[in-house]
């Protein structure tokens, strides 16, 4: 018996994958996803339009833009394994569609929760899936499906209810950092620092607004903390880690905005600390959060090493 090798090299093999791309679709398959757009559009125009609003008109939720692009770069990432599927339609996503449906309207008219109008959509798109591509298709597109729940801007009750606490605990921490300057005395009234220096009563108080709360910061590096967390090629316990830092990077960044404002009021020029100055100095923050969140992510790349599987440089198949 007679043995031929053939040698093919891995880059061979990558650039045959690289080759896939949605272009391979067939023009029905865009057809049908337009039509299918067309009608979830039309079945929840009034719920895109108020969303959409919302991240014009307010700018905790201006991320809200970026947030669909960022799924649809989640599925390019995945596209090879795809459009390698052969998805089978599942009518438990039939099922999961007419639920959403009948959900929708019974909830405008009888149970009266606004933030489940939103989240219908998106668990609409996820049974669209479930019964086009079956299980073997939300096998890859549930994180890209659920990534839209963070450009659902949350209810006014919860969102006041997050943001107190971080403006009072700011507040109190910047209290603690500014008496450490000299001739300065700083207390804390619910959200409001009182500043004595050098003996004079500075009026009005330093007000930590809901816009120094951190939550602008805190929805958007989380939903940044999800997409790094998912990219990375990491194990799944520096993952986890990853995506919690996101939580204390952001408290201890708005901590710094507040004290930062604190001593620009103080020192300098109350001036400084409101207006475009004080959006300014939140703009910085971010390089900070993304500064410190970049050198754990280093942090644990050196310092911990995952063992992998060996790399090959050649694939041999083997033909008798």
């Amino acid at each position: 018996m007679r043995t031929n090798k053939d040698y093919v090299s891995v880059s061979d093999v990558s650039d045959k994958q690289a080759d896939l791309g949605w272009s391979s679709l067939g023009v029905s398959i865009y057809i049908k996803a337009l039509v299918i757009g067309s009608l979830l559009w039309y079945l929840f125009r009034e719920e895109f339009s108020q969303v959409v609003s919302r991240w014009v008109k307010d700018p905790s939720w201006s991320h809200g833009f970026l947030i669909p692009l960022f799924s649809l770069y989640f599925l390019n990432q995945r596209r090879i394994e795809i459009l390698r599927l052969q998805p089978r339609p599942n009518y438990f996503g039939l099922i999961c569609m007419f639920f959403c449906i009948i959900f929708y309207p019974l909830n405008v008219i009888h149970f009266k929760v606004a933030y489940a109008k939103p989240l219908t959509v998106v668990a609409m798109l996820g049974a669209i899936v479930l019964f086009l591509g079956g299980w073997r298709l939300v096998k890859y597109a549930w994180l890209p499906v659920l990534y839209l729940i963070f450009a659902i801007p949350l209810p006014g009750r919860l969102y006041r209810s997050i943001t107190i606490p971080m403006r009072q605990l700011a507040a109190q921490i910047a209290a603690v950092l500014l008496n450490f300057m000299p001739n300065l005395e700083a207390t804390v009234n619910g959200v409001v620092i009182d500043v004595v220096y050098k003996g004079v009563r500075m009026e009005p108080g330093l007000d930590v607004a809901e816009a120094c709360s951190g939550m602008r910061l805190l929805m958007a590096f989380l939903a940044l903390g999800v997409a790094m967390a998912y990219l990375h090629d990491r194990s799944v316990w520096q993952r986890i880690v990853l995506l919690a830092s996101t939580i204390p990077i952001a408290v201890l960044c708005n901590i710094v905005r507040v004290t930062a404002t604190g001593f620009i009021y103080i020192l300098w020029d109350p001036r400084y600390a409101q207006g475009i100055y004080h959006d300014m100095l939140g703009m910085a923050m971010l390089p900070l959060a993304f500064g410190l969140y970049g050198f754990l992510a280093w942090f644990m790349s050196n310092l911990f090493e995952d063992e992998g599987a060996p790399e090959q440089d050649v694939i041999v198949r083997t033909k008798d």
